[in-house]
């Protein structure tokens, strides 16, 4: 069932993709959701992405449970959730930035099975599952990383860590040797892709994070909260190709006041 479960997800990624690609450097409205602590974009590709995949799993999988950014909650019996974000980065997408994603994810009695990270505009499709991942169908695995002192790593914006959590990155920054922003999910697949070592983010809700777990961890990483458990209602993702960065990194968050 897996493999069935695998290919449905692509078919999700492809309805999604045929909305996106619309819109994308296109001249779109842009709405303000309204949170009071920064500008939280969302236009029609948004909507219209997951009004696609909503439909599809509607058609074939109707007993299942769906979690959605833009259309909240489908709350059935079934041990199967599928968790969506349909465009996760609508900053960058409202840039014209490829580093946005469409963001798939199949959670099974709790926990995330199958995950997909879409970018369309540079067709790549990162899927991942319990025991492997690929990058348009080819094996990916992430790269060997002795220590931080060595490795590349990435958050979106250190702005979004709150006044307890910034000492903390800023602490795994200073040990690291490079850092990237505002790559938003696109990061996650270049970690397993094996061309970066680590993701560090907080404030996050489980469709932005949800379909990166499978990816990291079916590439042979480490996708953990700051604690080192499943990650969560917490918000808070470390993603690591090599467990002794993951380590390094734990390190540090683990003393969260």
């Amino acid at each position: 069932m897996i493999e069935e479960l695998k290919a449905f997800a692509c078919q999700l990624a492809d309805a999604a993709e045929k909305v996106s690609l619309l819109h994308f450097r296109k001249k779109v409205a842009v709405e303000d959701k309204g949170n009071p602590d920064w500008f939280d974009p969302v236009t029609v590709a948004d909507r219209g992405a997951e009004e696609a995949i909503r439909a599809l799993i509607d058609t074939h999988y109707p007993e299942h449970n769906i979690v959605g950014e833009e259309f909240g909650v489908k709350k059935t019996d079934s041990l199967f959730e599928w968790v969506l974000d349909p465009i996760d980065g609508t900053r960058a997408f409202i840039s014209g930035l490829p580093t946005w994603g469409t963001l798939i994810a199949l959670k099974y009695d709790g926990v995330p099975v199958i995950g997909v990270i879409d970018q369309p505009y540079l067709k790549e499709r990162y899927l991942g599952w319990t025991t492997g991942a690929t990058l348009n169908g080819e094996p990916i695995s992430t790269r060997a990383c002795e220590g931080l002192n060595n490795a590349t790593i990435s958050t979106t914006d250190a702005d979004l860590f709150n006044a307890n959590e910034r000492p903390l990155f800023d602490d795994i920054l200073g040990q690291s040797r490079l850092v990237r922003y505002g790559m938003d999910c696109y990061a996650y697949g270049i970690v397993a892709a094996g061309h970066m070592d680590a993701v560090i983010e907080a404030g996050l809700q489980p469709y932005d994070m949800m379909a990166l777990i499978p990816v990291v961890r079916g590439a042979g990483g480490v996708a953990v909260n700051w604690n080192g458990d499943a990650p969560g209602a917490d918000g808070r993702l470390i993603a690591a190709g090599d467990s002794r960065v993951a380590k390094q990194m734990l390190e540090v968050t683990r003393r969260l006041a």
